[in-house]
């Protein structure tokens, strides 16, 4: 008996902080709804020219590096594929459709270190800065093999490079 008053008091301070962590998560959502969200992949993006596994870490607001995206398939870190096409990226999340972001709409790629929630060796991370809407994103990839990502780098930003605004 004398153990069982401690094992509850903690049982319900985890239970508790776990409804807060909820209900903050909610909370983000709801304000993040008026968000733009990627389309899925249409009929005329083109061949896939070239398709990297990887690790979906984050997407956050250009202007708000600290506050990840919650809404539109965005929000949960998960292995993934990245396929590229002749006119865009296309983003395979598993349990989602795949979503689709146009060379037209990416105006960056590059390498950086740390993102929100991770931190890796110099230039571990791939991030692609595009707009959804009227926001300016980023979206942050980890490609374990430092050619694939420098390749992948190089492939899409030839490829934003070439693009044209309709």
């Amino acid at each position: 008996m004398s153990r069982l008053i401690p094992a509850l008091i903690i049982a319900g301070i985890v239970v508790l902080l776990l409804a807060l962590m909820w209900w903050g998560w909610r909370g983000r959502q709801r304000r993040q709804a008026g968000l733009a969200t990627l389309q899925g992949v249409p009929a005329d993006a083109g061949q896939v020219v070239l398709t990297v596994s990887l690790f979906y870490v984050a997407t956050t607001q250009h202007d708000s590096p600290l506050e990840r995206i919650a809404v539109g398939g965005l929000g949960y870190p998960a292995r993934a594929s990245v396929a590229v096409r002749e006119r865009g990226l296309e983003l395979a999340i598993p349990g989602q459709d795949a979503l689709f972001i146009p060379f037209v709409d990416v105006d960056s790629v590059f390498r950086a270190q740390h993102t929100i929630d991770r931190a890796v060796e110099r230039d571990g991370l791939v991030v692609l800065r595009y707009r959804i809407g009227e926001s300016v994103v980023d979206s942050y990839f980890r490609i374990v093999d430092p050619a694939a990502a420098v390749g992948f780098v190089d492939d899409v930003a030839a490829r934003v490079s070439k693009a044209v605004t309709p």
